[in-house]
């Protein structure tokens, strides 16, 4: 393992701007959604999730590992959309003590009415200022640091399963 002196200062360039760039995009996107929608990227999160589920419906656990969030997050975040009326808790009939998050009928509402501005910011900000070939390594290096990420992902919960030696 390389310590941070030994990384070269253009990497070190390369993960600085990366890291202003996502910060910069999220909340320029987040105030879109805000503007135009009146829902935050949380909540646009949440209700993407919920609208491609089965069902429109997804239990609590379920949708904070889709998420990669902490499951005090998502009941808090479902908690302040809950009271505005974006998804509904329902009691899971199978198994008493679990609840499946919803998506209401003004949660859809508001993620249809968000999507088309959403996407069309993306684009401008983000896709448009990128030519085709650099679009390609980015997607090609991401997925590799993805792959990664997932393989240690996985072996952390086959270590921790119980039996695991």
């Amino acid at each position: 393992m390389s310590t941070v002196s030994e990384v070269p200062h253009a990497d070190w360039d390369l993960w600085r701007t990366m890291r202003a760039m996502n910060e910069q995009l999220s909340r320029e996107l987040d105030r879109q959604l805000q503007r135009d929608a009146g829902i935050s990227q949380a909540d646009y999160s949440i209700l993407v999730t919920l609208f491609d589920a089965p069902d429109r419906r997804m239990r609590t656990g379920e949708l904070g590992e889709l998420l990669a969030w902490e499951k005090s997050r998502v009941s808090h975040q479902v908690a302040r959309m809950e009271a505005r009326g974006l998804v509904e808790r329902v009691v899971c009939e199978s198994d008493g003590r679990g609840t499946w998050v919803t998506l209401a009928t003004d949660g859809k509402r508001a993620l249809l009415g968000a999507m088309r501005e959403h996407a069309a910011a993306i684009r401008e900000l983000f896709f448009d200022e990128l030519r085709d070939d650099e679009k390609q390594l980015m997607l090609g290096g991401m997925r590799r640091v993805l792959d990664k990420l997932n393989a240690a992902c996985e072996a952390e919960a086959a270590d921790a399963a119980p039996g695991a030696a």
